[in-house]
């Protein structure tokens, strides 16, 4: 059966939608992807162990803290700055607290700055990876392992990079399935 005018316009259009759909649907993942392989837009690695070489030159890894708006969290690095050689691991900590009378969870997002720093800055174990939940007046110390990776000192961009700073932001996410209903619960014992 041969198409017409326009049926032929049709189906082309339909042909078009079909593909800008799926690329689309495919782009948040490619993107993600993209970003985790090679550190655009400050993303950082993830590593399952240390370097394996430590150099004798340092670098000033900064630790920042932000809420989204309307997130009732208090959320701050436990210190500001620490200086590391680059390779070594480094720890540090970031401290939450949850002010208010209910369990709230949380999920952080992250960077890296400057963003050429990002693909060598490769975090072991990271608080981020997974979501967060706090109990009403509840505080605590959340970890992160991490090095820059030696091979910084190679990259044409990054290797006169002195101080990079790692960049978190806690937003409120929905509770889990268990704590949804200890929070419904709680409320309907006040009542």
């Amino acid at each position: 059966m041969a198409l017409n005018g326009p049926q032929k316009t049709v189906v082309q259009l339909v042909g078009v939608v079909v593909v800008m759909g799926a690329l689309a649907w495919a782009s948040v993942p490619f993107y993600n992807w993209f970003c985790r392989v090679t550190g655009f837009g400050g993303t950082t690695a993830v590593a399952e162990q240390g370097a394996d070489t430590v150099l004798d030159k340092t670098i000033t890894v900064r630790f920042d803290a932000s809420k989204e708006r309307g997130m009732p969290w208090e959320f701050k690095p436990v210190e500001n700055e620490m200086k590391i050689r680059i390779g070594e691991t480094g720890l540090a900590f970031y401290e939450a607290y949850n002010p208010t009378d209910r369990p709230i969870a949380g999920q952080a997002s992250y960077n890296v700055t400057p963003y050429s720093a990002g693909g060598y800055f490769s975090k072991i174990a990271c608080f981020c990876f997974e979501e967060q939940v706090l109990q009403p007046g509840e505080r605590v110390q959340m970890p992160v392992t991490f090095f820059v990776d030696p091979e910084i000192v190679e990259d044409p961009e990054a290797k006169y990079v002195h101080t990079i700073t790692l960049s978190y932001t806690f937003y409120e996410i929905d509770l889990p399935e268990g704590y949804a209903a200890l929070d419904g619960q709680a409320k309907t014992n006040t009542n």
